[in-house]
């Protein structure tokens, strides 16, 4: 991939999520890292997996999951473009705590979350960005935490189909289900109410 086009893109991406990094250190960051294209349906990281590396997605839509003791698989979130995957080294962890699935043919860059850490408390803006992120992420959980306790299982999917309307559109429906919560048949239902209702 040609450099100069990535960290425009980057820029591009850093504007979106309003943070203000420099083309010089998102050059440095693009040198630091590797990309590859995921075919869709693939694992591109495992539970119990060494988590040295963190990635970041520059197109498609991957999800974690865990698997359960009766071998069902569980959403706990979902990755998009100009979000981070693979991120549990960035925030402590030595292995994997999930798995990662790419839900549509996606592209990544990969970098070391050590020196991803370590330019990032050497560097401002990139510090900034850092704590802009850990707020988004502890925001989500906020969120995601306080629709359990207080709404129902549409208003979950309401407000979820707001927040990621790519996601509805490029995830299966089981997929959502077990994020929301509920089974894939009650997912149905509150589609179809819906539908009628508009």
């Amino acid at each position: 991939m040609d450099k100069e086009y990535l960290v425009s893109q980057l820029m591009k991406m850093a504007q979106q999520f309003k943070t203000d990094i420099d083309a010089e250190t998102l050059g440095r960051i693009v040198n630091m890292s590797v990309f590859r294209a995921v075919e869709k349906g693939d694992i591109f990281q495992h539970i119990g997996d060494e988590t040295k590396n963190a990635g970041l997605v520059l197109s498609g839509i991957a999800r974690c999951y865990y698997v359960d003791k009766d071998g069902n698989d569980i959403t706990r979130g979902f990755s998009i473009k100009g979000t981070l995957c693979m991120d549990e080294g960035l925030f402590g962890y030595n292995e994997s705590l999930c798995e990662w699935e790419a839900l549509e043919e996606t592209t990544l860059m990969i970098f070391s979350a050590e020196k991803m850490k370590k330019l990032i408390f050497e560097n401002e803006r990139l510090k900034n960005a850092y704590i802009l992120l850990l707020e988004n992420a502890l925001r989500y959980k906020i969120y995601r935490e306080n629709g359990f306790l207080v709404e129902n299982a549409t208003e979950r999917y309401i407000h979820f189909r707001k927040l990621y309307p790519e996601i509805c559109s490029g995830a299966a429906q089981r997929h959502i289900a077990t994020y929301l919560g509920i089974a894939p048949e009650s997912l149905s239902r509150i589609r179809k109410a819906l539908k009628e209702k508009e």
